[in-house]
């Protein structure tokens, strides 16, 4: 970010008064809907969050089971009730439950005569509200209960201020859940101080996907504690705590986890404390969080925070650092229900990576030990969810904010130092969780450093990501966590590099035939990093690798399929079944070969061949759009093997269907509402896609900077790039086909763009018809 938030808040603070704003920028924020996503398969969350912050202020919903909240990230749109409001959240994560959902927080207006823990189906310490009562905007977020508590709260970075409006007549109680995290906890503590109106305490917790069943058990593990502190400015009137199904009214400190076992296991376990208020007290709390030490979040408290600050003075400082994330791309023209569709993507795209470290530069390392910022290094960022991200996400980091996305870079390399220099597919906060396939960290970083991140040790860390894809490493031949959480990060190497592909009956992986697209695709990613930098050595044999999805693409079948270690085919063979693949059929995985598109379609017969196939995955027999839960297949939008699918029309000899596919998608799956997301938003990859489609491009393969070109939703866009580049998008005439385009004013003949566009910007002006051209061709 140009301006950390807190740099922000402070400029805001230090002044007894507001002073006169200056030419304001557009209130882009006014166009994002946070709840579009919420239902369905979206999982994001409404909640209060800054740019790329740590805490996230946002409710904890319930369906009548304490173990369960029914949704990803704590939220579901069609469940109206709630135990608390958590303090952390991950965007969009597909594992149920996902993440985080640290110390949800209750306003209970009734006396407190049992343990909320004992009360395992929610029915009693809970209460119902409505949507009606709801507000949800950029770094604010207000609700109104059905117990009678009005809630208004808003974010920092590492903070949140709030306001909680207790009915008179009845009892004023405020429950922290400690050991509530959404996958439960190991040890929580939590302590009371009367005297000077404060809460204090941790949450031993982790387990990210902890409760799949394949191989969940194996990730029920902690990796993180997570430390808080609120201050309240109305005096206690009682105070009380509680261990599993004892309360201890007058308590003052409490500990003990939930576990991370599910349903009855863990049901009825956990501790907490409630503080007691007088009935009809506004009662203002001042919170901030640290994963290093309880001392760290009152830092964080006091940079962050003044003692005369308000919930509207810090929802308005957080707003304007939204508005300064936005204002990086202008939008000129549309209807609101697509600027607000084209907003609110960006606004969950820039929701991540999430800060880790506190205002001093400590952060939490994999290795549990408290570490400082690297010398350059500005901040530490957590929640990778690689395999998602390296397809659209990242190259929108890149694009926008270049700084963080470097210092994103060195987080995670700081990450695989510590990690006996394992670079791990899914990281959240600063847990290796293994979640996925492939080596994605390879595909992000070499992306970056092609789009011109520069602000990280790129050669250390290419070094690092070359070891990891040469060298075998024990973990390798294990199962642990098969599959879906596989401990090995390149799985039985040794055998990859001999027979070049990932034997379906040896790889201790997550589908032979998956791991080796995946592979490939993080060599050749490699491979152009390596040749960028001098590496000519390396480069041939990263480049030789990145073709390897030859090995398991089957002529006889015509689709990708797994291999054994005999070199005989995986069968029976059925295109639409997952078997050697992950969260995806053959016919989906098949397209997955972005970084040899004229390869794959001379395999499948000709380009002529490949688009026939190709229209049959987007289209039913009678020529109907199928890009809605089509069966598997078909073309789908909700996960991220084939999401780049729309777009290889155009190196396939007819780049007006990628026009008429990325338009079709872009105005029927993309949506305002609770339901506007296609799936999981998978920490902004979905909308990344949707912002990189209404733009008019898309990246045309990870360790690249080159961009394919559809046609602009929007009749301008102008993107401006943290690292000084302006490229501006016109669009002029009707329809969705392009006619012709100028780059600077030159003819721009080809259907992709070289890096230096990414890189330095420019102009490109499109002449948009209403029926198909020639252009491209």
């Amino acid at each position: 970010m140009r301006r950390r938030l807190t740099v922000v808040l402070a400029a805001v603070l230090l002044t007894s008064a507001v002073a006169p704003a200056e030419a304001a920028p557009a209130d882009l924020a006014a166009s994002v809907d946070p709840l579009i996503g919420s239902a369905g398969d979206g999982n994001t969350y409404p909640g209060a969050t800054a740019p790329f912050g740590m805490l996230a202020w946002s409710p904890t919903s319930t369906r009548g089971d304490q173990t369960s909240t029914g949704a990803a990230n704590g939220y579901q749109y069609d469940t109206t009730r709630l135990r608390g409001f958590s303090l952390t959240h991950v965007n969009g994560a597909g594992c149920n439950p996902g993440a985080a959902g640290d110390v949800p927080i209750l306003p209970f207006t009734g006396d407190v005569t049992s343990s909320p823990s004992a009360d395992t189906t929610d029915a009693v310490f809970a209460s119902d509200f409505a949507h009606a009562d709801e507000s949800a905007t950029p770094g604010r977020y207000r609700l109104g209960l059905a117990n009678g508590v009005t809630t208004d709260f808003a974010a920092t970075d590492r903070t949140t201020v709030g306001t909680l409006s207790f009915p008179a007549g009845k009892p004023a109680n405020l429950l922290f859940r400690t050991s509530n995290s959404l996958n439960g906890s190991e040890d929580a503590e939590t302590r009371l101080d009367p005297a000077h109106r404060k809460v204090t305490g941790s949450v031993l917790t982790g387990a990210f996907c902890g409760r799949r069943a394949n191989g969940g058990v194996n990730n029920r593990k902690s990796y993180y504690r997570l430390y808080f502190t609120a201050q309240f400015d109305q005096p206690f009137t009682g105070t009380g705590t509680w261990k599993d199904a004892t309360l201890q009214p007058g308590g003052l400190a409490q500990t003990g986890g939930e576990g991370y076992a599910t349903g009855k296991d863990r049901a009825g376990r956990g501790s907490g404390g409630y503080v007691g208020f007088a009935p009809g007290s506004q009662v203002t709390m001042r919170l901030a969080i640290s994963y290093v030490s309880l001392e760290g979040a009152e830092r964080n408290l006091r940079a962050e925070q003044s003692p005369t600050s308000t919930v509207d003075s810090v929802a308005a400082a957080t707003r304007r650092a939204w508005n300064d994330e936005l204002g990086r791309v202008a939008i000129g023209g549309g209807t609101p229900d697509q600027r607000k569709v084209f907003y609110t993507a960006l606004y969950h795209g820039l929701q991540q990576p999430n800060l880790v470290n506190d205002v001093d530069g400590q952060y939490l390392g994999m290795d549990q030990v408290p570490h400082r910022l690297a010398p350059g290094q500005r901040a530490q960022y957590g929640n990778f969810s690689g395999w998602d991200q390296y397809r659209a996400q990242v190259q929108l980091l890149a694009l926008l904010e270049p700084r963080v996305a470097g210092d994103f870079a060195q987080s995670l390399f700081n990450y695989a130092k510590q990690n006996n220099g394992v670079w791990d597919r899914w990281v959240h906060v600063n847990g290796a969780t293994h979640v996925m396939t492939g080596d994605p960290s390879a595909a992000t970083l070499a992306t970056f450093y092609a789009m011109g991140v520069r602000n990280f040790d790129y050669r250390g860390a290419f070094d690092s990501l070359y070891r990891q894809a040469t060298v075998p490493r024990p973990e390798g031949l294990q199962d642990g966590g098969c599959p879906g959480q596989c401990v090995g990060q390149r799985p039985n190497l040794a055998q990859y590099l001999s027979s070049h592909y990932a034997a379906n009956d040896v790889c201790h992986c997550w589908g032979g035939a998956a791991e080796t697209l995946e592979d490939s695709v993080a060599d050749y990613s490699l491979g152009q990093w390596a040749k960028a930098l001098g590496r000519t050595k390396e480069a041939a044999e990263l480049g030789a690798r990145g073709e390897y999805w030859r090995n398991v693409f089957n002529p006889a079948t015509g689709y990708t399929q797994a291999r054994n270690l005999d070199g005989s085919w995986v069968t029976p063979f059925d295109p639409a079944s997952d078997r050697g693949f992950a969260q995806g059929s053959a016919a989906a995985y098949t397209w997955m070969v972005p970084q040899d598109v004229s390869g794959l379609a001379t395999a499948m017969g000709g380009k002529a061949t490949a688009v026939t196939r190709l229209d049959g995955f987007f289209h039913d027999a009678n020529g109907n759009w199928q890009l809605e839960g089509g069966g598997p297949l078909k073309y789908d939008p909700t996960n991220e093997p084939d999401i780049h699918a729309p777009w290889l029309y155009n190196e396939l000899g007819q780049p007006w269907k990628t026009q008429e596919t990325v338009r079709q998608l872009a105005e029927t799956v993309y949506t305002t509402g609770p339901s506007g997301l296609p799936g999981n938003d998978d920490l902004g990859t979905m909308s990344a896609w949707y912002v990189f489609a209404a733009l008019g491009v898309y990246p045309r393969t990870p360790g690249s900077g080159e961009l394919l070109l559809s046609s602009p939703l929007f009749p301008k866009a102008v993107v401006r790039s943290g690292g000084g580049a302006v490229l501006t998008i016109t669009a002029s005439g009707d329809g969705k086909y392009i006619q012709d385009v100028r780059r600077g004013g030159h003819p721009q003949r080809d259907w992709k763009l070289d890096p230096s566009f990414v890189r330095f910007g420019g102009t490109l002006d499109f002449r948009l018809s209403p029926t198909p051209t020639g252009w491209g061709v």
